[in-house]
């Protein structure tokens, strides 16, 4: 079908942008053709909305990048977090690309890649936030009382906490709760940096006999070679940092530095709310966050990495319970650590909820009745899975490898090779090439995703890291 005059009007001519800067051309003919199903009105300040992208990016995966940097080296970590941090991309550039099957693909790819990403929020919620609270009143089982079941705490936090927040009708409004759900993870940050130079290597393990200590430890730790005044005594031959490591478990980080910067569903939602909005002010929103948020990552992953070596865990925050599950700066930051998780649900779910309002609900204006209901479904219908069918969870590890790469690489070059015409991008020309290339990567990203998976099942292992 030829394209429009507007079509025509926001397509770039390749000379002198990247890929990633090319996707955003495209946002400011995609709100002005928004329809009034929605309507957004851009009164979010520059600051607030990098705090709504940086909340976005940031998830739980940032605990286990010090075991990818333990199972890739310093260099070769530093190059993949770095090769990953560019990419862009666009959901509603779906519809312009291939009509309303590329509107369903994406907001289908858009909510199942959430839900699963807030259910893994909740279940951390549900798993952690007891032990946390078992760790601080010094009981090592529960006793039955209310407050330390899993179950009645993560319905309590969804109905005190994340409901209200996902009831905002602008994403704008959110920006307070995402610059404190930053913050609690920089005092995650320094905390893993202040232990660097507290905790010597070889470290000094606590008891056997403490439950807390080893009750979510995944990692058998067949270094220790003795006892020391009640403590396991680490083994010093792995504390020497590495620049490269290639082993078993490299290619099981790949995957999950490919998704460290998943926040494309919410790019829409927090441009069209933003004060004046114009590509080159989103481009700087888009920079700004990704930015804090590599540093953040990688500093994260470096000291936890220097401070334990190869002894590191997939769950970094369990590597310092093995020296003191009762240290309270530990049990602060795990406590910090669930409160940041808990304020990015209701950002994961404000996409999810526009995304099932543009297929269910397509040129209606905005009711409160429906946005409440979508709302209450979307979170009853998560801490169900969380509370009765924690098993299935599991599947969204294959729905996330899946959805992720075709919301990371494959949608926006697919996109992209589809829209521009064909006169003014030859198939042949660098970018659209390209974008070919994104495209396959993220088959392959799939592929491997998939394939871990596939044998952590069958094997009964659990190599894989979680991800975002």
């Amino acid at each position: 079908m030829e394209p429009s005059r507007s079509e025509m009007s926001i397509l770039p001519n390749g000379k002198g942008q990247d890929l990633g800067e090319e996707m955003c051309v495209s946002m400011k003919t995609m709100m002005e053709e928004e329809h009034s199903s929605v309507l957004f009105e851009g009164k979010t300040s520059f600051g607030m909305s990098v705090f709504n992208l940086g909340n976005a990016i940031m998830g739980s995966g940032i605990l286990g990048l010090a075991y990818a940097m333990a199972n890739t080296g310093i260099l070769l970590f530093l190059f993949l977090l770095t090769a990953v941090a560019g990419i862009r991309s666009y959901e509603q550039l779906g519809f312009r690309a291939f009509g309303i099957t590329g509107k369903m693909a994406a907001g289908i790819a858009i909510t199942l890649q959430n839900i699963g990403a807030m259910s893994s929020y909740l279940y951390i919620v549900k798993s952690e936030f007891p032990l946390v609270l078992r760790a601080f009143l010094k009981t090592d089982t529960s006793s039955g009382e209310w407050y330390l079941n899993g179950n009645y705490l993560v319905v309590l936090v969804s109905l005190s906490v994340i409901l209200p927040l996902a009831l905002m009708k602008q994403l704008g409004y959110l920006g307070y709760t995402s610059g404190f759900s930053l913050s609690c993870m920089v005092f995650f940050l320094s905390a893993v940096i202040y232990k660097k130079f507290q905790i010597p290597c070889p470290f000094e393990e606590f008891s056997a006999n403490s439950t807390l200590a080893h009750a979510h430890s995944n990692v058998t730790v067949n270094h220790a070679h003795g006892y020391h005044n009640g403590h396991v005594t680490v083994d010093d031959s792995h504390c020497s940092p590495q620049m490269f490591t290639i082993n078993t478990h490299t290619a099981y980080t790949i995957p999950i530095l490919a998704f460290a910067f998943v926040c494309h569903p919410e790019v829409l939602p927090i441009y069209t709310e933003l004060r004046n909005p114009t590509q080159r002010k989103m481009q700087h929103v888009s920079n700004i966050s990704i930015l804090i948020m590599y540093i953040m990552y990688f500093l994260a992953a470096l000291f936890g990495y220097l401070t334990f070596y190869t002894n590191v865990e997939a769950e970094l925050l369990h590597t310092y319970s093995r020296i003191d599950p009762y240290d309270t700066l530990i049990l602060c930051v795990r406590l910090a650590v669930l409160t940041a998780v808990t304020l990015t649900v209701p950002i994961v779910l404000f996409p999810v909820r526009r995304a099932i309002q543009e297929m269910m609900f397509p040129n209606k204006t905005f009711n409160w009745i429906r946005h409440v209901a979508i709302a209450v479904i979307l979170l009853t219908f998560i801490n169900m899975l969380v509370i009765f069918a924690p098993n299935i969870l599991g599947i969204f590890g294959i729905i996330g490898a899946t959805s992720a790469p075709c919301l990371i690489f494959i949608f926006p070059a697919v996109f992209y090779i589809r829209i521009v015409p064909k006169d003014k991008e030859p198939m042949r020309s660098t970018p659209k090439i390209f974008a070919t290339c994104f495209a396959g990567l993220g088959m392959l990203f799939m592929v491997m995703s998939l394939s871990f998976i596939i044998i952590d099942w069958t094997t009964g292992s659990s190599s894989a890291l979680g991800g975002h």
